[in-house]
């Protein structure tokens, strides 16, 4: 398999990866939080020989090789970045394969844009991430304490296996090195003393100000038409949380399938193959 094809987007705003022969029916994938579009290393070589596809992997704002953005980094805002890129890439119909947070986006833009939407495939990942009604005051205090203060420079490592070291230890999630070297080396910028920089804008780390209730967030969920596959891992963010299974049960047309491994189970040697199968075996039996 070739190496994936470097793209840029949206007017130069946005970076992307393409795997696959650009005549083939496109797809995009959406990577979580902190993360970029090496997240479908592993995953995407697999899905373009068995499918025939092309995938294209964007970074969103603020991410890996993607400009920054000014103001407030909304989970809907990504919606753009995902729209704008399937305008360049002339998709009316998409077909999304997404990851944790790209999945809240991918969630956000079927629920709204319905017509645009042809399958969704999400892993480790459905809906948005919420806050009571009730604690909407709080979350809007934080979100604007943080913005006042004073922008802190990127975090700079003395080599790129620090730098991967310093991901393994200090992820929101679990991760091992070898799973999270991908998203870690797309994510480095290289100075001319040998060190390395994060690219990713800082502020992606400040609470939002404003979130969705969970009322919201199921109510979104419940106007996704497409049909959708969920594949979790075994050690996710999911499993059986009282509001993961009610968002579950919200999707009119879903398909669950569970599988070992955590939340980056498509990035991980030993898991990416299984996802590949999951999906292959999920869009097949669709077309018949």
């Amino acid at each position: 398999m070739r190496a994936p094809q470097a793209l840029t987007l949206a007017g130069g705003r946005l970076a992307a990866l393409a795997w696959g022969e650009e005549r083939a029916p496109t797809w995009l994938a959406l990577h979580g939080w902190l993360d970029n579009a090496a997240s479908f290393s592993r995953l995407a070589p697999l899905l373009v020989e068995r499918l025939g596809i092309r995938l294209v992997a964007i970074d969103f704002a603020g991410h890996g090789h993607s400009a920054h953005r000014e103001g407030d980094y909304a989970l809907w805002d990504y919606c753009h970045d995902l729209l704008d890129a399937a305008d360049e890439l002339g998709l009316e119909r998409l077909s999304l394969l997404a990851h944790s947070m790209g999945a809240g986006v991918a969630c956000l833009t079927a629920a709204a844009l319905p017509e645009r939407i042809a399958r969704l495939v999400l892993i480790d990942g459905l809906g948005a991430v919420t806050t009571p009604a009730e604690e909407s005051a709080e979350q809007l205090r934080k979100g604007l304490r943080a913005a006042r203060r004073q922008k802190s420079p990127a975090p700079r490592y003395p080599d790129a296996n620090t730098a991967v070291a310093a991901r393994v230890a200090g992820g929101v999630t679990p991760i091992d090195a070898t799973t999270a070297t991908p998203l870690v080396e797309r994510n480095l910028l290289y100075e001319a003393d040998g060190h390395v920089r994060l690219r990713t804008d800082g502020r992606l780390l400040w609470p939002s100000p404003v979130r969705l209730t969970p009322e919201q967030a199921l109510a979104l969920l419940g106007a996704i038409r497409a049909p959708a596959l969920l594949i979790e891992g075994e050690g996710g963010i999911l499993g059986e949380r009282d509001m993961a299974r009610a968002a579950r049960a919200a999707v009119s047309e879903l398909s669950r399938r569970v599988l070992p491994g955590g939340h980056h189970l498509h990035l991980e040697p030993n898991g990416a193959a299984a996802v590949a199968e999951a999906v292959v075996a999920w869009t097949k039996s669709a077309q018949h």
